[in-house]
């Protein structure tokens, strides 16, 4: 197997990772990342298996957990209880619970309210240039969560803050001051949460705490800490993601100067789907081998971690015809954005709606939006999205 090196926090690659990407599909199903010290899949069809076999999953095998710096030891104290690093059985318990509260028609419910609010950043938009990112990309998607858990929304900003800084444990800049940063805000945002909990408790309303309180499944609750972390992982994750896909679209969008009628009723749902492809939020995916496996001529051990590329997997002209080609009338195939198999994103058909009423009405209030300066990528791998989208309407 090829040995590569790209460092992840190379100013080339942050603004364009897709050329090294066309590069690794070329040198075969598999490469060893050695930035990352692991093997490396850029092929669409090996990660769409893979997300899917149980023979690799997200949890650590317990012979290779490690000991936690104790500095970290709060925030993976959090980090314990999310059903995005568990297995079955604790991950099918607790996704189960999240999913009684977290329904597809509780989710649509939400179009009409998610449609006046961003008609609400909209009026309040500068008449001259502006970034779209701080001004309508965040915040949609945190006011939404917000109202959806039952929290005050003028928190918005300072939720905002937890999840990015919290976030930051997982991008390649890392380091001891964003550590020390994250698990700070981790702390805060445990206490915010462990308060409003007590309230729902005692106070119970038609908000998501509420519902995940009262969620049950044969007989079992979530338990506080289990609450605590599910909450602020819906936050974290959806947000992180659809704020990138919002800006990545628009961005998109406005480039390929894409005909208004694909983001029509009618159309609008593949022109999502090709945004997610062809730009999306998070570039990598990792798993765990459970057991010995032979994969497209490369034998797996136990324990061995294998990094699926979702950023490459869109780009993979053996999946996609004309790869490059940003088609918004393209048919919808297997997308794996949102990951796949058990631990396909839960947040998913929120996010979708954001996109579809956020896109949809920008472009129906502000036609002649476009772009006055060139849009950079920000420093966030293995997350994808814009530093800035500097605007004029």
């Amino acid at each position: 197997m090829k040995k590569i090196s790209q460092i992840p926090t190379d100013p080339d690659f942050v603004q364009n990772p897709y050329h090294f990407y066309k590069n690794m599909r070329e040198i075969g199903p598999f490469v060893y990342w050695k930035d990352y010290s692991m093997v490396t899949t850029f092929d669409h069809s090996i990660t769409a298996a893979i997300l899917k076999d149980r023979r690799f999953g997200r949890e650590v095998p317990k012979e290779l957990v490690k000991s936690i710096p104790q500095h970290l030891l709060p925030f993976y104290k959090n980090e314990a209880h999310s059903m995005l690093e568990l297995e079955p059985p604790a991950h099918t318990r607790l996704r189960g619970l999240v999913m009684r509260a977290f329904t597809s028609r509780r989710i649509k419910e939400l179009e009409p309210e998610i449609n006046v609010l961003c008609n609400q950043l909209i009026d309040k938009f500068p008449s001259n240039g502006f970034d779209l990112i701080p001004s309508y990309a965040n915040q949609i998607p945190v006011i939404v969560i917000a109202r959806l858990l039952g929290v005050p929304e003028d928190m918005s900003n300072q939720l905002l803050k937890w999840s990015n800084d919290m976030v930051s444990m997982y991008q390649a800049r890392r380091n001891r001051e964003i550590e020390d940063r994250a698990v700070k805000s981790c702390e805060e945002f445990v206490s915010f949460m462990n308060y409003y909990v007590k309230e729902k408790r005692n106070k119970p309303a038609d908000d998501l705490i509420t519902h995940l309180i009262q969620a049950e499944e044969e007989g079992e609750k979530l338990s506080t800490d289990e609450l605590i972390t599910t909450c602020i992982l819906l936050l974290n994750a959806g947000h992180e993601a659809t704020v990138h896909s919002i800006g990545n679209g628009v961005k998109t969008l406005i480039e390929n100067k894409v005909d208004r009628i694909c983001l029509k009723e009618s159309n609008i749902s593949k022109t999502i789907e090709e945004i997610l492809r062809f730009d999306p939020p998070l570039h990598m995916f990792t798993r765990y081998a459970y057991e010995d496996v032979h994969l497209e001529g490369h034998s797996f051990k136990r324990g061995d971690e294998v990094a699926l590329m979702l950023g490459a997997a869109g780009r993979d002209p053996k999946a996609w015809e004309s790869p490059e080609v940003f088609l918004p009338t393209r048919p919808i195939k297997t997308n794996t954005a949102f990951g796949g198999g058990i631990h396909f994103c839960v947040g998913a058909p929120l996010a979708r709606l954001e996109l579809k009423v956020g896109l949809a009405v920008l472009f129906a209030r502000c036609p002649k939006i476009k772009i006055i300066q060139i849009p950079q990528y920000a420093d966030l791998y293995h997350f994808h999205g814009l530093k800035e989208l500097i605007v004029e309407t």
